[in-house]
């Protein structure tokens, strides 16, 4: 099995945790690269079996919450028919839709999203690290090799 992180980030905090993401499934025996929605490594892509795809929190505090940039993440994502895909999103204080929304961009992708995970920008290693367990836990990594 391998796996592609694509992100969409503002300040660098999504950035982080998709390369943290990417190296712990590496780490794990899943090779991941990770890489930003406006260089999407391609080949990386085409080899992948799993995509996470990650956005920063957009909205107004409390309501309107939103992935960023949403409408570069419709057009930039590639297809990806037939893949496994989780999302994630990082926040300050609350992701509201944000992952529902992700969700069906990245379903419109052709992507067979399984899950998503928020994930709080002041702890970004403890979030990508509890989204790496929980995927590996419920994904067989040697069976899906």
């Amino acid at each position: 099995m391998n796996g592609v992180v694509i992100y969409e980030s503002l300040t660098g905090n999504t950035a982080k945790a998709g390369h943290m993401i990417a190296e712990q499934l590496s780490a794990a025996g899943v090779p991941t690269e990770a890489c930003p929605i406006t260089a999407v490594d391609l080949q990386a892509l085409s080899q992948a079996d799993l995509v996470i795809v990650g956005s920063w929190t957009d909205g107004i505090f409390l309501f309107g919450q939103r992935p960023g940039r949403a409408a570069r993440m419709t057009t930039k994502l590639p297809r990806i028919d037939g893949k496994k895909a989780i999302v994630y999103c990082t926040y300050a204080l609350d992701c509201g839709g944000t992952l529902e929304k992700l969700e069906r961009i990245v379903a419109r992708a052709g992507g067979d999203v399984v899950g998503g995970y928020a994930i709080k920008r002041n702890d970004l290693a403890g979030g990508a690290e509890e989204l790496v367990d929980r995927l590996l836990a419920a994904v067989d990594v040697d069976e899906a090799a």
